[in-house]
């Protein structure tokens, strides 16, 4: 059985690295994986099969991330279940060269070895910038202009 910090680092390796076919065996039958601090407030993810689509979904079309996480810190708390893992995802998009860094929290309860509750707190923004994604993050974000003006007529 692997310990907290075990597993949490096989799963932000195996995000960089894969097989993405198998991260969602570090988690439980049953979990709750929020990202508290998406901007579009994504439904949580709550079983295996939620996060296996999860993972092995397509990508955004034309960018290769390569990555690694950097400035691991794991913190331990009074909970044995529980740590606070402080990291970065840094790396550089294959097709252009560009370079990015992506910071994260994740606050995660792991039973048996298996990751069953994280709060993924990720900087969404750079992350949808390195994913070639910003320009559609922002188009969901602005409101929707109205199709039509006080009184029925359309503007």
């Amino acid at each position: 059985m692997s310990s907290p910090r075990e597993t949490f680092l096989r799963l932000v390796n195996g995000v960089c690295d894969g097989p993405y076919e198998e991260l969602a065996d570090l988690y439980g039958e049953q979990t709750h994986v929020t990202h508290p601090m998406h901007p579009l407030n994504p439904p949580p993810l709550r079983s295996r099969s939620e996060l296996h689509e999860h993972f092995t979904g397509t990508p955004p079309v034309g960018r290769t991330l390569i990555r690694k996480p950097v400035d691991v810190r794991i913190h331990e708390t009074a909970d044995p279940e529980v740590i606070v893992a402080e990291f970065a995802y840094q790396g550089r998009v294959a097709e252009t060269g560009e370079e990015f860094t992506v910071p994260c929290v994740f606050v995660m309860r792991i039973r048996d070895g298996l990751i069953i509750e994280s709060r993924d707190y990720v900087h969404h923004v750079a992350s949808a910038r390195a994913w070639g994604q910003l320009d559609t993050l922002l188009s969901a974000l602005r409101p929707q202009a109205s199709t039509t003006t006080e009184g029925g007529a359309q503007p």
